[in-house]
C-alpha cells in the first residue's frame, strides 16, 4: 500500500451523546421543554473520525465498547460514516459511557454531564494487534496516558524499521487537567493542548501557552493550542504561527468544535500542507461547524 492510500487512526473515547437543544439554559428545579432531542455518537476521537470522514479522509477508530443497544447504535453510525472499526475492543466488563448534553441555541454554549461507567480503555496489548502498515497517521486522545505512551513506543519502533515514506506521524491531545496526561507532551510529532489545561498552568492566551509548554515537547514537534473566538497558535521548529477565528454569523452548536479543529488540522498536515495552512483550515472548519447542529454541512 502506498503512503498516500493509508488511513488515519484515532484512538480514544466513543460514547453516546443524548443532545437536548434548548432556547435558554434551564433554571434548577424547573420543568422545561427542549426544542429538539437526538442521539449522537460522541467522544473526542470518535468525533474527529466523523469530521475526517466528511473531509474525505480514509480513517479508523480504536476504542472500547461494551455489548448492548448503545454499542449497536454506535457501530451502525460509524459504518454509516465509512469509519473503519476493525480495531474496536469489545470489553467484558463495564457499561458504555453516556453524555447528556444541553446545547443552548441562543448562544451556542454546550453543557455536558458525562456518565463514565468504568469501561476499560484500550491497552498497549490491544494495540499490538493493530496492523501498523495500514496507517500513515495515528492520533491519541489523552486518556490512560501510561498505556498510550507504551502504544506510541510501538509506533516509534515500527518507524525505526521502515522507510521515511512509510513512517507514521504521531499526534496527541491533552485536553483534561489530569497530571497523568502531561507525560504525553513529550511523545507527539503534533501535540494539541487544550485551553483548560493552558489556563490551569496560568497561561492567558494560545500564544502564551505554546511558548510556555514548548520545552515539554520533543525536538521538531509542533505544539498547537486553540482558543475559541481568539483563534489558534502553534509553535514548532519553524517558529510561531497564528490563525484568527472564523466565527459563524450566529453561534448555534459548539459541541465538538475542538474535535473538529483537531481533525481539520490533521487532515491538512496528512495531505502535505504547511502548518500555517493547517492551522487556518482548522479554525475555518471549526468555525463553520459552530454555525449548525451536528457535523453534516462542514463540507
Amino acid at each position: 500500500m502506498t503512503a498516500k492510500g493509508k488511513q488515519i487512526l484515532c484512538i480514544g473515547l466513543v460514547c453516546l451523546d443524548i443532545i437536548n437543544v434548548v432556547d435558554t439554559f434551564p433554571v434548577e428545579d424547573t420543568d422545561t421543554r427542549c426544542i429538539s432531542q437526538k442521539w449522537q455518537r460522541g467522544g473526542n476521537a470518535s468525533n474527529s473520525c466523523t469530521v475526517l470522514s466528511l473531509l474525505g479522509a480514509s480513517c479508523g477508530f480504536m476504542g472500547s465498547l461494551a455489548p448492548g443497544r448503545i454499542s449497536d447504535f454506535i457501530t451502525d453510525d460509524f459504518r454509516s460514516r465509512g469509519v473503519n472499526i476493525s480495531n474496536i475492543v469489545c470489553q467484558r466488563v463495564g457499561v458504555n459511557p453516556c453524555a447528556c448534553c444541553l446545547v443552548n441555541i441562543t448562544n451556542g454554549s454546550r453543557t455536558v454531564i458525562l456518565s463514565d461507567m468504568n469501561l476499560p480503555n484500550v491497552t498497549s496489548e490491544d494495540f499490538r494487534k493493530v496492523d501498523l502498515s495500514q496507517y500513515k497517521w495515528i492520533h491519541w486522545e489523552g486518556r490512560n496516558a501510561s498505556e498510550q505512551v507504551a502504544m506510541i513506543q510501538q509506533v516509534v519502533q515500527y518507524n525505526a524499521n521502515v522507510s521515511a515514506e512509510q513512517r507514521i506521524t504521531i499526534s496527541v491531545e491533552i485536553e483534561k487537567t489530569r497530571e497523568e496526561l502531561y507525560q504525553l507532551f513529550g511523545h507527539g510529532d503534533v501535540v494539541f493542548v487544550g485551553k483548560d489545561v493552558a489556563r490551569h498552568f496560568g497561561f492567558n492566551s494560545a500564544s502564551e501557552a505554546v511558548k510556555g509548554f514548548y520545552s515539554r515537547v520533543k525536538p521538531g514537534a509542533h505544539l498547537i493550542c486553540a482558543w475559541a473566538e481568539e483563534g489558534a497558535d502553534t509553535m514548532g521548529p519553524d517558529g510561531l504561527f497564528h490563525s484568527n477565528a472564523f466565527p459563524p454569523k450566529k453561534l448555534v452548536d459548539t459541541l465538538g468544535a475542538g474535535d473538529t479543529f483537531n481533525a481539520a488540522v490533521i487532515f491538512e498536515l496528512h495531505n502535505g500542507k504547511s502548518i500555517q495552512e493547517a492551522l487556518t483550515f482548522g479554525c475555518q472548519i471549526a468555525g463553520k461547524k459552530c454555525g449548525f447542529q451536528g457535523y453534516d454541512g462542514i463540507v
